[in-house]
């Protein structure tokens, strides 16, 4: 089973500032809380992530050179991760960028030692100490897997063939009922993005970076856009199904929809001149961790490249080291999600969740938190 549900989040408030320290006993630990070497092995590691993110078929060698037995659970949305992963039952967590700062700001997760963590080394670099994994200069997530949110339309009612993202804005009347987006307060960054390269009078140079002006300008393009709306999708299986029936003709897709899509469908996905919104899932290490060395070697195992294959193509998204990709089973499968074209990943606005202190550095103004992103959404779709 790969991603089936969309990440819907509620309105929790989210911290100003994230500057942290978190800690866990491990071999040792610096003065700022971060481990500093391993200990013995604790035999078991509890961890939560997104359906697919722990299978068999990875895990399994995994236990057998560690010595650490995986207790896996999954979880539908980032909220209900978030409300699992603070009971304290889980070692180490797979978090999208909608729910990474939540859990450094509630100082759920602990500053990462990435010297201990060998496989991190090879990681892309431009996955590496970014704004959804890092705060405060140190890192707290060690990526897993990324992809992008493209623009995908029917080739046949769809014309000219699309180019930027007003098809689904400006344009979408022409194909009134038949558009979709993707269900989530976060789609709130796609009109952001949107505006950014349409109206610069607005001022936006981050699209999780909204003050309140910015926010209602990125509300009012969405209620527009809310009259031509077919449906909204969260199951991307069913959406890939609503493209294939001709039920839905342009919209937002994953490139695991394009690639499932039946035979002789007549779609395509690009991603439009303004670039593009996604994500950047990252395993995380709880501050409480009972079992923080089976952590760093589950977050270690699973940037090997090997694992990284059997792990990214089972679920659909692109890999995170170069070497991974001599391990996928569909010897095109980099190519496809265009893994380690960092001009590709330049066009990715990955997401970030929102909070009061602006992302894009501005000091003379409060930005909109996710809060405020959450009602706006309820007000959007009504």
């Amino acid at each position: 089973m790969k991603r089936m549900t969309a990440m819907k989040l509620s309105a929790l408030a989210i911290a100003a500032a994230v500057s942290l320290s978190g800690c866990a006993s491990s071999g040792g630990s610096n003065a700022d809380g971060m481990v500093s070497k391993l200990g013995d092995n604790e035999k078991s590691v509890s961890l939560l992530g997104w359906p697919g993110y722990a299978e068999k078929d990875w895990v399994a060698p995994f236990e057998s050179s560690t010595g650490c037995k995986v207790t896996f659970k999954s979880y539908g949305t980032s909220d209900e991760a978030l409300t699992l992963f603070k009971t304290g039952d889980y070692d180490a967590v797979a978090a999208s960028g909608d729910l990474t700062l939540r859990l450094i700001a509630g100082k759920n997760v602990q500053p990462l030692n990435t010297d201990l963590m060998p496989n991190y080394a090879n990681v892309y670099s431009f996955l590496k100490d970014r704004s959804w994994n890092s705060a405060d200069g140190k890192t707290y997530g060690v990526p897993h897997g990324y992809g992008a949110n493209l623009l995908m339309y029917n080739t046949d009612v769809v014309k000219p063939a699309p180019t930027s993202w007003d098809v689904v804005f400006d344009k979408a009347s022409a194909y009134k009922g038949k558009v979709t987006a993707y269900d989530s307060p976060i789609y709130l960054a796609d009109a952001a993005l949107y505006l950014m390269k349409h109206d610069t009078t607005l001022g936006i140079t981050n699209p999780y970076a909204l003050d309140e002006t910015q926010l209602a300008a990125a509300v009012d393009l969405l209620k527009q856009q809310r009259q031509n709306i077919g449906e909204y999708w969260s199951d991307y299986v069913k959406t890939g199904q609503s493209f294939e029936t001709g039920n839905t003709v342009v919209g937002t897709t994953w490139q695991v929809i394009v690639n499932a899509m039946a035979k002789g469908t007549k779609v395509k996905a690009i991603m439009p001149s303004e670039g593009a919104t996604g994500w950047s899932d990252s395993w995380m290490i709880s501050s409480s961790a009972k079992s923080p060395n089976c952590a760093y070697q589950w977050l270690n195992y699973i940037d090997s490249p090997k694992a990284n294959a059997m792990a990214v193509e089972y679920f659909g998204e692109a890999p995170v080291t170069q070497d991974a990709c001599q391990y996928t089973s569909d010897k095109t499968f980099c190519d496809s999600y265009h893994a380690g074209d960092a001009a590709y990943s330049d066009k990715i606005w990955y997401w970030t969740t929102p909070i009061a202190k602006c992302l894009d550095g501005r000091t003379d103004v409060k930005c909109t938190d996710y809060q405020a992103w959450t009602k706006a959404w309820q007000q959007i779709k009504g």
